[in-house]
């Protein structure tokens, strides 16, 4: 089975009561959810090689480089930033509780406090500086210092989705029990139309299992709702999928929109979980006209080192004349005879409570889409 990235998976776990109670003794620091869920794929592997959160000189590499420090590709940084009066609680070389919702998610041994440049940081992995962009929108509202340090998780984040959350230990033991020596990861954040099929069943002909891993937490306005995709991919695999070469497990993290940068992240996570292929689609994690339509496929030409192997896809369409869902390399037929998987279309469609015609999107797929009021992240 292809390695973790780093060479090992991080666990950086006490379960143990004695440790719970220590916590509740500590200073402590309230957080969120998206934290701490953040705080459970550090400390369950997803994130390897880290073991924390970034120590500045990584920090400051990732950003210049999108590396780590000893080298090791590394493209979103894993921060926690603090208040000014945060700081004047705080000793480097102490020790913190991390609470959400008066649960203790893990304790933090703070290495470094240090200040950092927000714009440079939005260059660096926005490729931008507008508040239009929701990742640049979402930084400038942090605080001004990060602390970095080694952290230890006591309790699981809650989730929604028990049935379907599975860790990198967990999903390694599956594609094993399996049989699985070859598995194409699957990145989204939306409910699957036909396009999105036809690329995942095209990977699948290469390799001997598909994980589809859509991606639940914070999103925009506009984007499907977590239990919208959940229930739309459930009625996919009930009806189009064999049992023995797919399978479905959620990644919990929020969606930063960094285009590019995203996508290696993506493909590093997706190494955890055991892929040895990552399914890498036209403007993947883009967000507006930040990003061209394949720069998040160009940027990949930059890890050589990232071992696990990019599948790149162009766009994919239904060409009337073809009979069948194809993109422009295989198709010589001019564009009066497409049909357009757009999303816009397909949004504004269920929307009005419509069903989207059946080249576009599935019809269990849209029911299951329909049975909510609104779909879509408000």
């Amino acid at each position: 089975m292809i390695a973790p990235h780093g060479g090992r998976l991080v666990e950086r776990l006490d379960f143990s009561e004695r440790k719970r109670e220590e916590a509740r003794e500590m200073p402590r620091k309230e957080i969120n959810i998206d934290m701490a869920r953040d705080l459970g794929n550090i400390g369950h592997g997803v994130f390897s090689p880290l073991e924390g959160y970034l120590t500045r000189e990584d920090f400051e590499n990732v950003l210049e480089e999108g590396r780590l420090s000893n080298d090791l590709p590394w493209t979103i940084p894993v921060v926690l930033d603090v208040s000014r009066e945060e700081i004047d609680k705080i000793i480097e070389g102490d020790e913190i509780a991390l609470f959400y919702r008066d649960t203790p998610i893990a304790i933090l041994n703070v290495e470094e406090i240090y200040p950092y440049d927000k714009k440079k940081y939005a260059e660096s992995v926005f490729r931008t500086t507008s508040i239009e962009h929701p990742g640049v929108a979402n930084l400038m509202k942090k605080e001004d210092h990060l602390v970095g340090g080694k952290i230890t998780l006591l309790n699981d984040p809650p989730t929604m989705f028990p049935k379907y959350k599975l860790w990198p230990k967990e999903t390694r033991i599956l594609f094993k029990e399996k049989g699985w020596k070859t598995v194409v990861g699957f990145q989204t954040r939306n409910a699957p139309h036909v396009g999105h099929e036809y690329v995942q069943k095209t990977a699948l002909t290469f390799v001997d299992g598909l994980f589809i891993n859509p991606l639940i937490g914070k999103k925009k306005k506009g984007d499907f709702r977590d239990e919208v995709i959940i229930s739309a991919y459930e009625a996919l695999f009930r009806h189009y999928y064999p049992k023995n070469t797919a399978t479905l497990s959620i990644l919990e993290t929020e969606m930063r929109y960094a285009g590019p940068r995203e996508a290696i992240f993506h493909a590093i996570i997706r190494k955890n979980f055991g892929c040895t292929h990552f399914i890498v689609g036209r403007d993947h994690a883009g967000v507006g006209k930040f990003y061209g339509p394949y720069d998040a496929q160009e940027i990949f030409y930059e890890y050589p080192d990232l071992k696990i192997t990019p599948l790149f896809f162009r766009s994919f369409f239904y060409c009337r004349k073809c009979g069948s869902v194809v993109n422009e390399k295989i198709c010589p037929h001019g564009p009066e005879h497409h049909v357009n998987f757009s999303g816009t279309r397909i949004r504004e469609m269920l929307l009005r409570g419509e069903r989207p015609p059946e080249l576009m999107m599935r019809p269990e797929v849209a029911d299951a889409i329909l049975q909510y009021d609104n779909p879509f992240v408000e």
